[in-house]
C-alpha cells in the first residue's frame, strides 16, 4: 500500500480507502463488515469512511461495531463523517452551528469514538452562511470531536470563500474536498479545482471511480442476473447508466477499455482506480464493496498502478476523448 500525505497536512491516508456508501445497510452485519473492512485493512488501508445519512445512520454504527470486534488502535485508523442529512427535523439537516455540532456528536456516538479524524460538509447549504459553517468546523476541532475538516461535492468558488472566512478570523481552514472521479467524471477534480491544490493545499478523498458500476465491465454484455442493475430499486440507476444515447456511448468505450485492461493482464475495476491513482492530486480513492472478493479484487489496483504507464495512458485517453484543456472555462 501507498500511502499520501492528505493535501498540505501531515496525515497520511492509504493510497485506496474503504468506504461504506452502497456497502454497509439493511443486508450487512457486523461479521460481513468486519471481513470486508479486515480484507482491506490487512491490505494496507487505515481510512474509512462514512456519513450521518448512509442507512440513516445504520452505516456508522456497523462500522463502529466492526472496529470494536477487529480490537484495531484508534491511532491506525483515520476516520471520517459527513454531516447534512441528519433526519426530517427542520434543525436536522444543513450545517448550520446546530446542525454540526449536534449531527457530530451523534455520528460519534453510533461510531463508538470519541473524535473522527476528517469531518465532512457532505454538501453545500445554500440556507447558511458559509462564514456561519466556518465557524462551527472549527468549533468541532476545538473541541476534539474532529482534527481536520473539509467539504464534499462544494464548488471552487465556495471552498475559497470558507478558506479565506477561516484564515481572517484566525480559524481552521478546509483541508480536504469529496468530490466525484473517474474516468467519465473529470472536470470538477481536473480543471474546477486545479488552482486550489497549489494555492490552499487541498487534498481530495475521490469517490465512484468506477462509474457507479459502469467501469467495471460486468455490463459489457447486458445486466447480469442479481447484479445491481438488476434490482428494481435502482432501476433509475439503470435508465441513467444505460438506457440512453450517452449511457450507450459509455458502455462502448468501456468494452474499449476492457480490451485495454486484458492487454495488461488486469481486471476493468482496477484499471479504472488505478486511473485515478495516476492523477497526483488524488489523495485516496474510497472503494466499496458488496463482498469481501470484491474489496480484495479493489485492493488489486495497486498492483495494476504499476503497469499503467504514458503509452497505456494515452491509448485510455483517445478512447475517453474527455479530456478538460485549461483553455476550456469549466463554468460554460
Amino acid at each position: 500500500m501507498e500511502y499520501r500525505f492528505l493535501g498540505k497536512s501531515g496525515l497520511k491516508v492509504s493510497a485506496l480507502s474503504f468506504g461504506s456508501w452502497v456497502t454497509f445497510g439493511e443486508q450487512v452485519d457486523t461479521d460481513l463488515a468486519y471481513r470486508q473492512m479486515k480484507t482491506a485493512y490487512d491490505a494496507g488501508v487505515n481510512f474509512f469512511d462514512n456519513a450521518e445519512a448512509y442507512e440513516n445512520g445504520t452505516s456508522e454504527v456497523i462500522m463502529g461495531n466492526a472496529i470494536k470486534k477487529a480490537e484495531w488502535k484508534r491511532s491506525d485508523l483515520v476516520l471520517s463523517t459527513k454531516i447534512f442529512w441528519g433526519g426530517d427535523g427542520p434543525n436536522n439537516t444543513g450545517l448550520s452551528f446546530k446542525h454540526i455540532k449536534e449531527g457530530t456528536e451523534a455520528a460519534l456516538s453510533r461510531l463508538q469514538t470519541d473524535y473522527v479524524d476528517l469531518l465532512f460538509c457532505h454538501r453545500p447549504d445554500i440556507h447558511t452562511p458559509i462564514e456561519e459553517t466556518v465557524w462551527a468546523m472549527d468549533q468541532m476541532i476545538r473541541e476534539g470531536k474532529a482534527l481536520y475538516w473539509g467539504t464534499s461535492e462544494w464548488s471552487a468558488e465556495q471552498i475559497r470563500e470558507a478558506y479565506h472566512i477561516a484564515r481572517r478570523e484566525h480559524l481552521r481552514p478546509p483541508l480536504m474536498e469529496q468530490p466525484q472521479y473517474n474516468m467519465f467524471h473529470r472536470k470538477r477534480v481536473e480543471q474546477e479545482y486545479k488552482r486550489l491544490y497549489d494555492e490552499i493545499g487541498l487534498g481530495t478523498t475521490i469517490w465512484s471511480p468506477l462509474a457507479s458500476g459502469l467501469l467495471t465491465g460486468k455490463y459489457n454484455d447486458g445486466i447480469p442476473k442479481g447484479s445491481r442493475l438488476d434490482l428494481k430499486k435502482y432501476e433509475w440507476l439503470k435508465k441513467a447508466l444505460l438506457d440512453s444515447d450517452e449511457g450507450r456511448t459509455k458502455l462502448e468505450k468501456v468494452r474499449d477499455l476492457t480490451a485495454i485492461a486484458d492487454e495488461l493482464g488486469i481486471g476493468m475495476p482496477q484499471l479504472a482506480i488505478a486511473w485515478c491513482l495516476k492523477n497526483p492530486n488524488v489523495s485516496t480513492v474510497i472503494t466499496g464493496a458488496s463482498t469481501v472478493e470484491q474489496v480484495s479484487d479493489n485492493m488489486k489496483a495497486m498492483d495494476a498502478l504499476q503497469k499503467i504507464d504514458e503509452h497505456v495512458i494515452q491509448k485510455i485517453e483517445e478512447i475517453l476523448d474527455n479530456k478538460p484543456t485549461p483553455e476550456q472555462d469549466w463554468r460554460g
